[in-house]
């Protein structure tokens, strides 16, 4: 194979929740088509981000941390992210600089022993310590399987990155473009608005409330006058729940709405009408309806 042959192929992003898989597929792909939250477990869906160079087009799988499930959704996004795993010509197991290897890292790893594509360990964070701290914790998550290269980056900051991409992208094979050129996700415009809104109530609330909501698009359509209106039902799980998102007189639901239009207008290029709405459905991580009916397969 030779430099001018075009490459392309799959990576996928696997690792315990919270450890920055979503801001580094952005930080590769170079725009937002995953949302972030501090919050574990914040990605539900698999999610295809899509590189590209001049002579490679790399597929990145953004997946849901892999961790010990507790209901079904939790065992839906685990079995996400190990199917995820296979065919695919690069593993992206990424771990948190700022912590030592602990169990959740030690579970992900098992995983890596199963398969025998290449590994790569990517120590995230890495500009919140100094060099010989990166050292350290390179060291440390060198131990937890047989990787090909382990590299610290930053996803915040891009630290690192480059380089990362240029050994993922030494393994791909001669091959075509899976995506027309200037596709950066394969996720229809629904599922971006829902999971912006989702993004604003996660931040915007705490403890349990982030993991019980979910967001529905129930209208997305473009007005001749050029605005685009996007209509969306928000399911917590009980009502006191619906309490909390909804805020003294409406005020949080409103903020999050704010933002998450001020988010989808520069996605999208369009004046946005966003109209939100909360209901109770109870239970509905447990409920195998409710999660197919929500797109959670």
């Amino acid at each position: 194979m030779t430099d001018s042959e075009f490459r392309s192929g799959f990576a996928v992003l696997v690792g315990r929740p919270n450890v920055g898989k979503s801001t580094l597929i952005n930080a590769i792909v170079g725009e937002k088509i995953a949302i972030v939250a501090d919050k574990p477990q914040t990605t539900r869906n698999r999610i295809l981000g899509v590189a590209a160079g001049q002579n490679y087009q790399l597929v990145l799988v953004d997946t849901p941390g892999i961790h010990r499930p507790h209901h079904l959704l939790g065992e839906s996004m685990v079995q996400t992210a190990i199917a995820a795993i296979e065919e695919t010509e690069a593993i992206l197991l990424v771990v948190d600089a700022t912590e030592t290897p602990g169990p959740g890292d030690r579970y992900v790893a098992e995983f890596l022993g199963k398969t025998q594509t290449p590994a790569f360990c990517v120590v995230n964070k890495a500009d919140l310590l100094p060099a010989d701290g990166a050292t350290r914790a390179m060291e440390q998550y060198a131990r937890l399987a047989e990787f090909k290269a382990v590299v610290a980056v930053s996803a915040l900051t891009g630290q690192g990155v480059p380089e990362l991409v240029a050994s993922i992208v030494s393994l791909l094979p001669p091959g075509p473009m899976y995506f027309p050129a200037g596709t950066v996700t394969d996720q229809p415009a629904s599922f971006i608005a829902a999971e912006t809104v989702r993004e604003k109530l996660i931040a915007l609330t705490e403890e349990e409330v982030p993991h019980s909501i979910a967001v529905e698009v129930q209208e997305m359509a473009k007005r001749p006058n050029g605005m685009l209106i996007i209509r969306c039902q928000i399911y917590v799980e009980r009502a006191s729940q619906r309490g909390i998102i909804l805020g003294a007189g409406g005020m949080r639901l409103k903020e999050a709405g704010r933002l998450a239009r001020e988010d989808l207008e520069k996605l999208f290029g369009d004046r946005i009408y966003l109209e939100l709405w909360v209901k109770v459905k109870p239970d509905w991580r447990n409920q195998q309806r409710d999660l197919k009916d929500l797109g959670y397969r």
